[in-house]
């Protein structure tokens, strides 16, 4: 195999030299699938252990790996930011990560589902249409999103494409329906196989789950289960000293 460049005769230290091409590998998508372990950063660069780890050591500060001890280094991707406290936007906060939002529609019809109907306070047969998307963040899996709303407001939503659009724009759109308030209950779980298998989770990645009733003119319109990958995602609250404060800089946001 061949070796990367180094040159031993610069100035420049080597640890810098491997930290800077490993960075332009990086930023070419090079480790997108998986980093090499230490190892075999070794051999590819012919340097030493603790050369390679004083590499990985600036990639770590800068926020581009992790590189824990006893365990092999990792990409780290973009890191997704959600406000508590508001009716916040995934779409949109996707997209204020500098990551384009695309989803794989996975289902989108109408059907009956009982405790959903429960939940929203209608009969256990009331028609209802499911939305389903495998939301992505760049390249990378995030979420697996699923949504129910009842068919009497949101039929019309069928006819949406929505690969690249919000639901709460479509359904202000297509309706008239705005979201107005909700309630959220978050919890971290691990994924179920199937889950990790779409989210392409490593094994030691747990994800949170949240779900949502959404309230419009006053009754709930919507159920949500969003189930996203714990290491891209964050929740932001404020508080002081009065006590805890939620975070609520950011104006309502049409769009999920």
């Amino acid at each position: 195999m061949a070796r990367r460049p180094v040159d031993r005769q610069s100035p420049v230290p080597l640890w810098s030299q491997v930290r800077d091409d490993l960075r332009r590998r990086l930023a070419g998508g090079e480790f997108d699938a998986v980093f090499p372990g230490e190892n075999a950063l070794v051999a590819d660069y012919d340097v030493s252990r603790n050369t390679v780890r004083q590499a990985l050591q600036g990639l770590r500060a800068e926020g581009l790996v992790t590189a824990e001890r006893g365990r092999a280094p990792r990409v780290r991707h973009a890191e997704i930011e959600q406000p508590v406290g508001t009716l916040y936007s995934l779409f949109a906060s996707v997209e204020a990560a500098g990551l384009t939002q695309h989803s794989e529609v996975r289902v989108l019809d109408t059907r009956a589902d009982g405790v959903v109907a429960a939940r929203l306070g209608l009969e256990e047969s009331t028609p209802l249409v499911h939305l389903e998307r495998l939301r992505r963040a760049g390249d990378a899996p995030l979420a697996v999103d699923r949504v129910w709303l009842p068919a009497s407001i949101a039929e019309p939503l069928l006819e949406a494409d929505f690969t690249h659009t919000s639901l709460y724009a479509e359904l202000a759109d297509r309706t008239g329906t705005r979201l107005e308030s909700g309630r959220e209950r978050i919890s971290a779980q691990l994924p179920t196989p199937g889950e990790r298998t779409l989210l392409e989770c490593a094994r030691d990645v747990a994800v949170f789950v949240i779900e949502r009733t959404g309230i419009a003119a006053g009754r709930p319109v919507e159920w949500r289960q969003t189930v996203v990958r714990g290491d891209r995602f964050a929740f932001d609250a404020r508080f002081s000293a009065q006590g805890y404060q939620l975070d609520v800089a950011s104006a309502l946001s049409r769009s999920a």
